[in-house]
């Protein structure tokens, strides 16, 4: 990338007959005649780079998200993973499944979905949609939906979804996997309270 510097050494430069000019009406005494036109330039970039500041280059550039990079995060954050027999990505967090999918036509949409560890009677469908809708209702994340599976068990799932279709830094990308698995984990904790695990509670 090139320096504000460089920069403003290129905008004066466009401009030589002003310069040109400026340094002929300026009076005899403050002129300095060995001073060249690329040091005038420099001159001027540095007072400019002095009073404006100099922007510095981004060391973190957004990057195309890709199972790699979802994979060595959860190397770096030291959490069990797995690519399963259709190629997708997925883990375990605090005892929930969760699956990590790209979508789209360039795999720019990034989706965390998790799944309750528990199913659910079909009998009792129509709570579990009421609960499902309040959640969706108060909160931002996740999407709270149910499944219905052909064996007629009700899988409650969490989702969040995100298209970074201009890429994503790491910590950019970090905060997003965060947010579909803290705010998956809270829908499920919520989840538990409501239905407790009978084997977890006193006969």
């Amino acid at each position: 990338m090139a320096s504000f510097a460089h920069r403003a050494r290129r905008w004066i430069a466009r401009r030589p007959r002003a310069a040109s000019r400026a340094a002929e009406t300026r009076p005899p005494s403050t002129r300095r005649p060995e001073q060249t036109d690329d040091e005038l330039h420099d001159q001027v970039a540095e007072l400019l780079a002095r009073e404006l500041g100099v922007a510095e280059p981004a060391e973190d550039v957004p990057t195309p998200v890709s199972p790699a990079r979802i994979a060595r995060w959860m190397t770096e954050n030291q959490f069990s993973y797995f690519v399963d027999n259709d190629g997708d990505l997925g883990g375990l967090w605090r005892g929930r499944l969760f699956y990590f999918f790209l979508f789209g036509e360039e795999a720019e949409i990034l989706q965390v979905r998790g799944q309750w560890h528990r199913e659910i009677a079909i009998e009792r469908l129509e709570e579990v949609l009421d609960l499902c809708n309040e959640w969706n209702a108060d909160r931002i994340w996740p999407k709270a939906y149910v499944r219905v599976r052909d064996n007629g068990r009700v899988h409650v799932v969490s989702e969040v979804a995100t298209d970074l279709e201009h890429g994503a830094t790491d910590s950019q990308l970090s905060q997003v996997l965060f947010c579909g698995l803290s705010t998956g984990s809270m829908f499920f904790d919520a989840l538990d309270e409501r239905y407790p695990d009978p084997a977890g509670t006193a006969p």
